[in-house]
């Protein structure tokens, strides 16, 4: 059998996940383009596949129409937003992912940002390799709101880091209420958070935009925003004008409505910007691409 890998750098850090494919007895066929597959692309890739690796490429029922071996999808990672899993059920696809994997990961790069930003360390480190001495009052995370849009696995264990340094951890989620939250947690409506929070960060799924024009405006002036969900959660030129006015003093992203990104944020100084890289950690990246791998083989009926 033959198995198609579309996300860019599989298996760079432990060739585990590819020998046990080989040691199986399988074709692997890996991404020849570095990067996220468009439609077209993916189905090429995918013709004569029975199993695929996954990235985040489209997998819609067209693809899936045009690609009538492919048996299995095992994503690499949490996110199924591109994945039509009504196509797939059709097709009789069985389809997985790894939920657990990315978590410490995507939560220690989410504080890390938060870290960097309210501490001015990228200006501060410019200004010195310009032998420029400047110094500047940041915000502490002792005592700041922060609120956690969105509060499944990634955002209790980011909540859970924010909360060690002196955080007050505010939740809205609309799958939650009160009595889901056992360590100190507040939960709260969404404009009702966004009127007290220093600091907002998403960890939710889906396509729709959740921070508009709208909610920009409820917020107190210099929140900080930090996105590591998915890049279409926020109105990017309602970002843009409030980046602009001051009332958003910052903003970490690391996921883009199209990526590679090269859009207008990457003028703006104040915004920290990432290549989507949240899980990119040695021991994640090893975690998820050998469970994916397992149940890419479970998927297809190969004994471990």
């Amino acid at each position: 059998m033959k198995v198609a890998i579309t996300t860019s750098s599989f298996a760079s850090i432990d060739s585990s996940p590819l020998e046990l494919l080989e040691a199986k007895g399988f074709e692997i066929v890996q991404n020849p383009y570095g990067r996220k597959l468009t439609e077209e692309e993916a189905i090429s890739h995918l013709q004569g596949v029975d199993g695929l690796l996954a990235g985040l490429e489209p997998l819609n029922g067209n693809v899936f129409r045009q690609c009538p071996q492919l048996k299995a999808v095992a994503r690499i990672g949490i996110g199924m937003d591109n994945v039509d899993m009504k196509a797939a059920e059709k097709a009789k696809i069985k389809v997985s992912n790894t939920p657990d994997g990315p978590t410490d990961a995507v939560a220690e790069m989410t504080l890390a940002s938060a870290l960097t930003l309210c501490r001015k360390i990228i200006p501060a480190n410019f200004a010195l390799h310009h032998k420029q001495w400047q110094k500047s009052i940041g915000l502490g995370l002792k005592n700041s709101n922060v609120l956690f849009i969105g509060y499944g696995r990634i955002g209790r264990k980011t909540a859970e880091l924010f909360r060690a340094l002196g955080a007050s951890i505010f939740v809205s989620d609309p799958a939650l209420n009160q009595s889901d939250l056992v360590l100190g947690e507040k939960f709260v409506e969404l404009n009702d958070g966004l009127k007290s929070a220093d600091i907002i960060s998403l960890h939710v799924e889906g396509n729709d935009p959740i921070l508009t024009a709208a909610e920009f405006e409820q917020m107190k002036d210099g929140v900080i925003i930090l996105n590591s969900a998915r890049g279409s959660l926020i109105d990017e030129n309602s970002l843009i004008k409030v980046l602009e006015s001051g009332k958003v003093a910052s903003a970490w992203m690391d996921v883009y409505p199209k990526e590679p990104y090269v859009g207008k944020l990457t003028e703006y100084k104040q915004v920290l910007l990432t290549p989507h890289i949240s899980t990119y950690t040695v021991q994640c990246r090893r975690d998820m691409e050998m469970a994916a791998v397992k149940n890419l083989l479970r998927d297809l009926g190969v004994n471990l």
